[in-house]
C-alpha cells in the first residue's frame, strides 16, 4: 500500500507523520533525532511504499523563508539524495505548533504531556501532511454557519442553549 510520509524537521528533533493507504488521512507516527532522520526512514520505507515525503517549509508571516529555511534546505538536499526515486514536496508550516498546542488541549492532553515537544513536532508533522493532502483532494474542509442550520440544530452547531417561550 502507498504511503505518503510527512515531516516537520528541526535542529533537534524531527516529526514524522504518514498518511493511511488511500492518502486520505495524516497520523503522527514518530519523532526522531535529527541526525538520525535519513536512517529512520530508510528503514521506514524497506517495510512501507513510500511515494511521497511533504517537508514542512519554514516561513515568516509575509510569506518570505524563515531562518529555519537554510535547515530545512540542507534537509531537503539530503534527503533528494537518500531517496532520488521518491518526489519530495514542502508545505507552508505556519501556525503548526499552535495548532497542534490546541489539537493537544482538544484532545484532553493534561499540560504536564503538552510540554513534551517530541508530542508537538509529530502532531506538527501530521498537521502538515493533513494540509498538503486536503490541498491536493481539492480542499474538504469547510465551515458550518448557522445560517443554514435548521433551528432545531442551531444549538448543538454554536453550543449555546436557546430559551424557552
Amino acid at each position: 500500500m502507498d504511503r505518503i510520509i510527512g515531516i516537520d524537521y528541526g535542529r533537534k528533533r524531527t516529526g514524522v507523520a504518514v498518511s493511511d493507504p488511500l492518502g486520505i488521512f495524516a497520523s503522527a507516527l514518530e519523532t526522531v533525532h535529527s541526525a538520525k532522520i535519513i536512517e529512520y526512514l530508510k528503514s521506514y520505507c524497506e517495510k512501507e511504499r513510500v511515494v511521497t515525503f511533504v517537508v514542512g517549509w519554514p516561513v515568516n508571516m509575509d510569506g518570505t523563508p524563515s531562518e529555519a529555511a537554510a535547515d530545512v534546505n540542507v534537509f531537503l538536499k539530503k534527503l533528494a539524495a537518500a531517496f532520488p526515486e521518491i518526489p519530495i514536496e514542502t508545505e507552508d508550516e505556519r501556525f503548526t505548533s499552535v495548532l497542534a498546542h490546541r489539537a493537544m488541549i482538544d484532545g484532553g492532553m493534561k499540560a504536564s504531556e503538552r510540554r513534551d515537544k517530541a508530542s508537538v513536532d509529530r502532531i506538527s508533522a501530521a498537521i502538515i501532511l493533513q494540509g498538503w493532502l486536503d490541498r491536493r483532494a481539492g480542499g474538504t474542509n469547510f465551515v458550518v454557519s448557522n445560517q443554514f442550520v435548521p433551528d432545531s440544530l442551531s444549538d448543538k452547531v454554536t453550543g449555546k442553549k436557546r430559551r424557552r417561550r
